[in-house]
């Protein structure tokens, strides 16, 4: 409709500089706009959809009524271009750069080691600055806010916190920079050295908020226009309308009544990018006054529709104490439901009226809305009238009683009455920046004196397709006094009234039932807390539910420092920051997708079957091609070379050509199991005589455990750009991987060519976690047919959702177990069996129960242990590696038998840990020797610091006092072996050249992911070569400097190319010496400059050739690790029983890493490996509908730990005085082994789940699946409320979600 007319100019500012455009269309976001029409790539693509924050950027607007600027973080990805007229954009490049000054921001965040593999850091760093723009001297609670919309996968969080702590008022004490010895204490001691710190807050930039960019003048005037005009854009498809006025706004939408009013794009943006739906007409009322006004009135105040959230709640924190406080009841529960409503961007865009309209099944603000009796105000060409929010107001899953042509224009809030008292609860997933599972408004009214009540309004949001309201319920409660006997009728009329079908949308309805309950009990003892704080009821009130700590504390981070013969030029042990961390913060690294497009540059994109297996007919590309904006379709015919990758020696094919086998025939591995349906070989392994033993022990206990998948959720989704060089079929490939000689190798398999004729470059990677290996050869293999048939660059960036569906995650797994001990605790024998979900394909399965199996013992000297495993074939997407590869699942369930056991014999858990462990020269099952002596330091140590006893005494005796929250606390140990089982893959290479000016670039095989590996490689190249890190660079990892290199994983990466480097260096070094001998009192560029012209080569190929690993199967004995990393967790949860939500209150973690080659970097993989655990086992959850179907493609429905998930306090302690003889500068390999002790988070909730059902009358041993949902936890604890839900029989209805 729109193509081929004239719009108005859109002008805005982005960085202080002016943008105008003629032709802007609707449909373009602003990410789109920075990232490929200014070339401004520092704001990132993370997921499209508002829910990870990597593209925050801050928007700025002048508001001529107040003659005022405000500034706010928006998601680039849902700002409509054609929303930012008037507007001053800013950017990460806007306020600061490495070829300028950096903002304080930027250097903090890179100077706290904020940033591991980056991709967030521009976004955390616009989050941050919008923050201080607003409010130069934050709180805490300002910044976790401003925090909350961000998702960081790498750092664990702890260093960003730490980093923009430094901001914070309360951080002027030492205590903030991770000392314990706090002046605040007085229990400094003067004659202890000082300890190393991890950065020094000292040396940091001050902030100071007069040198920020001005608003631009011009948008100022522009603003202060008397006559606005109306604005109209035209796209390809779609047509902008901006009115100025309420008058004309009601004209439009009378022409126009299906066309939606778009305010914050937050409702619209997702349908419009993920559901395909197309408005013909945008109607932006975003210039109309009347939407944005407030008035007050003596019963309540009248709400603009327009004003976003944030205005509202800064709204309502200014309203509540200019009056008493029974008349703020509503205002107050409105204001706390606010802050926990999507994230800081979100609100900041989203509007009062549109969250409203909307009218989400699970809506935060409606049930609140409706129980508080408010009621919005409409106008239509027909006039105006006013509609009660009540029950008649929500028609359905998206659809209010107001006809299409009717615009809200406020929202009326009353004042509460005295004795009226109002609440809002909600539940969900994770306890920020999240969709509420369910949510609720209640609102009770007594006359003055008298708990019998007058009235009464509970409403849900998350029970059926729309808000729903209990009005049986109330008319049961009315007229009848406030107590225990009222309510406990309540509960059964309310299950009666709130069904749900056993097959409803979203699942969990066994839990979402059991909600409606415990949060009206809630509601039941706050309101009798009221009623005896007003003197109206003297019975002694059973516990007031506090809410959960939430005030993130300083931390320590312990680590030795260097000695003090160290020269101050040697880096080695030091906690040097990431060598791109400024680079990050400031957006000016470079990630894949940030290289600028080539000129005939196409994009790839890829089609999935729309069905699980069947036979492909006929292949009919002649629609797609007619497309407008299509070049070509690539099908499996156009592959020139092999059609397929070798894995473990079966064939994956890379584009059904004949069938589809997406999908084979089962989905969960019972059903495999059932069928024998195994990828071969099956592994088992066994020392001693387990039957025998069996018959011998005292007791014996068999359980069975089950643990979700995990998705790899890298921020930078998988990309890369193939570019023909234009002559003798040469290749360069830009990809973001772990394997650059895998990709190389598969293109030129793929394409019929020889190796040399592929270049693969990676310069960083946006994380990895061992999903950029094999998944990404297939995809880089199909983009190269592409590249090949068209002769033209071809680029393919998965979508989020397209990464989600397509590459697989980590392996959920089912164990059974069968353990025999004695009365004292010994055990004697166990029996392990574990069934993997490999998915259609083999991939890496076959390995990952094999490093399952070779772990199991643990810490444990179990004499008779037998193990077993097998990779199920399912019609799941295949699964692959994932840090920790298979360790993470197989650990689980063997400390949780060890849990059992204590269970059983009604013993602490630590004791039967104590009792089991390997003390003096030790064996392992796999005929190893080795000395557990370090770890049996960790354990310790850790006991020591976290100060077990004590607080294991505090945690029961919380436990005894309180009915409704409980604690809970678990001390996990691990020995992880580093390396890989395949001897050859433990090798590496590196190239090192010094060049004429003394500069040095160094190359190796390992890629950098985030782990810090090219920093580790200056710092080993600065000590073997004499010389200052800044003389060093490093570029990228690519095959044509250093060829057949090993991908960068099994935490060896380090270990491998660090040695390699050594190498190199070590050659170059020798090399000068006779320069050296010549002019002892040189410079290192005179002796350079000298061994050039007495031609001696600066040049060398550094190799390491690994540590000689192997596992006999057949005589089940082997040295699959070069040695073992060790590791202790302890962590502390508070549970709230009522609704599964619970708060890691501490942890502290003991690791043995040797002698650290940088503090800093290992103590960040030690945090955001711990964090991954955390989320693997708490959180983390993959819904698959019945026929395989990912539903959870996305952060919004797939919840990864965010800022608000990281322990209140997060120590960090590094084992001093240890040494590894088989690593570079005796250091360890430190990637994956911690992610497991995230397991101490699972143990002890589970420990609070046992103290929950103990007051049940329930003790012993029970079945708790991992993760550790709100859901498992709240029915695991089998209170009143949850023995209350009818369970529906599993076969008797078709579930909504599989439980994988």
């Amino acid at each position: 409709m729109s193509a081929g007319k004239q719009g108005d100019t859109l002008c805005f500012f982005i960085n202080g500089k002016k943008v105008t455009e003629d032709d802007a269309d609707p449909e373009t976001m602003l990410l789109s706009f920075l990232r490929e029409k200014l070339r401004l790539t520092g704001t990132k693509s993370g997921c499209g959809g508002g829910g990870c924050g990597a593209c925050t950027v801050m928007v700025s607007r002048y508001q001529p009524a107040t003659k005022t600027f405000t500034h706010y973080s928006a998601n680039a990805c849902l700002l409509p271009l054609c929303q930012l007229h008037g507007a001053a954009v800013t950017t990460v490049e806007g306020i600061g750069s490495t070829k300028t000054t950096i903002h304080p921001v930027q250097e903090r965040i890179a100077k706290a080691h904020g940033s591991q593999c980056g991709f967030c850091t521009p976004g955390m760093v616009m989050s941050m600055y919008a923050l201080l723009r607003n409010k130069p001297q934050p709180t805490m609670e300002d910044v976790t806010q401003a925090l909350a919309g961000n998702l960081c996968r790498c750092t664990g969080y702890r260093p960003i916190v730490d980093g923009c702590r430094t901001f914070c008022q309360e951080a002027n004490c030492c205590q903030a920079n991770g000392d314990a010895n706090c002046c605040r204490n007085g229990d400094g001691n003067p004659e202890k050295p000082e300890e190393p710190r991890l950065f020094e807050k000292e040396e940091f930039l001050p902030l100071d908020p007069t040198q920020e960019l001005i608003f631009p003048p011009e948008l100022i005037l522009m603003a202060e226009t008397a006559n606005p005009e109306t604005l109209t854009f035209y796209g390809e498809r779609t047509t902008w309308v901006s009115p100025t006025s309420l008058e004309e706004l009601v004209q439009l939408k009378a022409k126009h009544p299906k066309a939606p009013l778009v305010m914050g794009n937050t409702n619209i943006g997702p349908d419009i990018k993920f559901k395909g739906v197309l408005h013909p007409l945008i109607i932006s009322p975003s210039r109309v006054k009347e939407l944005f006004e407030v008035s007050e009135t003596p019963q309540g105040v009248w709400v603009g529709a327009g004003c976003s959230l944030s205005e509202v709640r800064s709204l309502l924190e200014k309203l509540v104490p200019q009056f008493p406080e029974e008349k703020t009841e509503l205002l107050r529960s409105l204001n706390q439901q606010l802050g926990n409503l999507g994230n800081q961007q979100i609100r900041n865009v989203a509007s009062l009226g549109g969250n409203i309209v909307s009218a989400y099944p699970n809506s935060d603000l409606n049930p609140v809305l409706a129980a508080g009796n408010c009621k919005v105000s409409v106008i239509s060409s027909g006039g105006r009238r006013e509609v009660p929010l009540n029950q008649d107001f929500f028609m359905g899953f998206g659809k209010t009683i107001l006809n299409p042509e009717e615009i809200v224009v406020s929202v009326f809030i009353p004042f509460t009455r005295k004795g009226e008292f109002v609440r809002a609860f909600r539940q969900a997933p994770r306890k920020e920046a999240s969709f509420a599972t369910v949510s609720t408004g209640m609102r009770v009214f007594f006359s003055e004196g008298s708990r019998v009540v007058q009235d009464v309004s509970l409403y849900y949001g998350g029970m059926g397709p729309t808000t729903v309201s209990a009005a049986k319920t109330c008319t049961a409660i009315v007229a009848k006094p406030w107590d225990d006997e009222t309510l406990s009728k309540a509960y059964d009329i309310i299950l009666d009234e709130l069904v749900l079908p056993p097959s409803a949308p979203g699942g969990k309805v066994e839990f979402r039932r059991s909600l409606t309950l415990s949060l009206l009990f809630k509601f039941h003892l706050e309101v009798l807390q009221k009623l005896r704080d007003t003197n109206v009821i003297k019975d002694e009130v059973p516990e007031k539910i506090w809410p959960l700590p939430r005030e993130i504390q300083p931390s320590l981070q312990e680590f030795q420092a260097v000695s003090k013969d160290q020269s101050a030029q040697d880096p080695v042990g030091r906690p040097i920051m990431h060598r791109s961390a400024v680079g990050h913060a400031t957006g000016e690294a470079v990630y894949c997708d940030d290289i600028p497009k080539t000129d005939g540059e196409l994009f790839l994109g890829l089609v999935t079957s729309s069905r699980a297996h069947a036979k492909i007919t006929a292949v009919d590309v002649s629609q797609a091609l007619q497309l407008p904006g299509v070049v070509d379709v690539v099908t499996a015919h156009d592959i020139p070379g092999m059609k397929f990758r070798p894995m473990s020696g079966q064939e994956e094919e890379l584009m059904a050509e004949t069938e589809v086998e997406c999908l084979h025939v089962f989905v969960l591995e019972s059903e495999a199991i059932e069928k024998s349906s195994y990828y071969e070989p099956r592994r088992s392994i066994e020392r001693g005589n387990v039957t025998e033993a069996f018959e011998k022990v005292d007791q014996i206990y068999e359980g069975e455990m089950r643990m979700g998948g995990q998705e790899h959720f890298y921020m930078e989704t998988q990309s890369m750009l193939v570019v023909p060089v234009g002559e003798e079929m040469e290749f360069d490939v830009y990809v973001s991987t772990q394997s650059p000689s895998a990709i190389q190798e598969a293109v030129a398999e793929t394409l019929g060519i020889s190796s040399n004729r592929v270049t693969c470059h990676v310069k960083r990677i946006g994380g990895a976690f061992g999903g950029k290996v094999t998944k990404t050869s297939h995809l880089v293999s199909i983009t190269s047919v592409a590249a090949l048939k068209t002769n033209r660059a071809v680029r393919c960036v998965l979508e989020r959702g397209d990464d989600m569906l397509i590459t697989g995650g980590r392996h959920p797994v089912m164990a059974r177990y069968k353990v025999g001990f004695m009365n004292d605790g010994r055990i004697v024998a166990a029996d392990m069996e574990y069934f993997t979900n490999a998915g259609n394909t083999i991939d890496e399965s076959v390995l990952v129960v094999e490093k399952m199996l070779v772990h199991m013992d643990n810490v444990y000297n179990i004499p008779n242990l037998r193990g077993r495993g097998a990779a199920c074939r399912t019609n799941l997407p295949s699964n692959t590696a994932f840090r920790g590869f298979g360790v993470p699942q197989g650990l689980l369930m063997v400390e949780n038998m060890v849990n059992d056991v204590a269970a059983v014999l009604g013993r602490p858990a630590d004791e039967i840990r104590e009792i089991n462990m390997y003390r003096g020269p030790s064996v392992t099952h796999y005929k190893l020797e080795f000395s557990p002596e370090n770890f049996l330091r960790c354990w310790d140590e850790c006991k020591l610091k976290c100060d077990y006893s004590a607080r294991r005494k505090a945690v029961d005796q919380f436990n005894q006092q309180s009915r409704w929250k409980k604690r809970g606390m678990s001390i996990i140990p691990i020995k992880y072996g580093v390396a890989f089982a395949e001897s050859f893959l433990n090798q590496a290479a590196a190239l090192v050249h010094i060049y004429k000016d003394g500069s040095v670039l160094v190359t190796h095989g390992g890629t950098e992911m985030g782990q810090g590996i090219h920093t580790k490689m200056q710092q080993v190249a600065s000590r073997e070569l004499h010389i200052p890190t800044w003389k060093i660079y490093i570029s990228e990892t690519s095959t044509n400097t250093v060829p057949n290199t090993c991908p960068s994983a099994a935490s060896f990466g380090t270990d491998a190319n660090g040695m390699a480097v050594k190498n190199a260096c070590e050659i170059l070094y020798q090399r000068l010496e006779p320069v050296r001998k010549k002019n002892p009192n040189g410079t290192w560029e005179s002796w350079v400059a000298a061994a050039f012209f007495g031609k001696i080569s600066l040049s060398a190929t550094g190799y390491f050739r690994g540590e000689d690993l192997y596992m006999d199967w057949e005589k089940m004995e082997g040295r699959p690790g070069a040695y073992f990393t060790f590791g202790v967790s302890c962590s502390e949860v508070e549970l709230n029983c009522l609704t599964g939500d619970y708060r890691t209150l501490r942890t502290d973690i003991m690791v043995d890493i040797g002698r650290s080659v940088n503090p800093s970097v290992d103590i960040g993989q030690i945090e955001g490996a711990f964090m991954q655990g955390l989320g693997l086992y708490t959180l983390e959850e993959l819904k698959f509908s019945p026929s395989g179907l990912l539903y959870t493609r996305g952060p919004s429905q797939y919840k990864i730990p965010a800022v608000c998930d990281v322990p209140l306090r997060f120590n960090v302690y590094l084992l001093p005085d240890s040494d590894n003889p088989h690593a570079i500068y005796s250091s360890k390999g430190i990637g994956e082994p911690v992610v497991f002790l995230g397991s101490s988070v699972f143990f002890a909730i589970k420990d609070a789940v046992a103290a929950a059902r103990s007051d049940s009358g329930l003790v012993g041993p029970f079945t708790f699946s991992s993760p550790a949902t709100p859901e498992r936890a709240c029915l695991a604890c089998n209170s009143q409320f949850t023995q209350k839900i009818p369970t529906s029989k599993p076969g008797s209805f078709k579930p909504w979600a599989l439980n994988i």
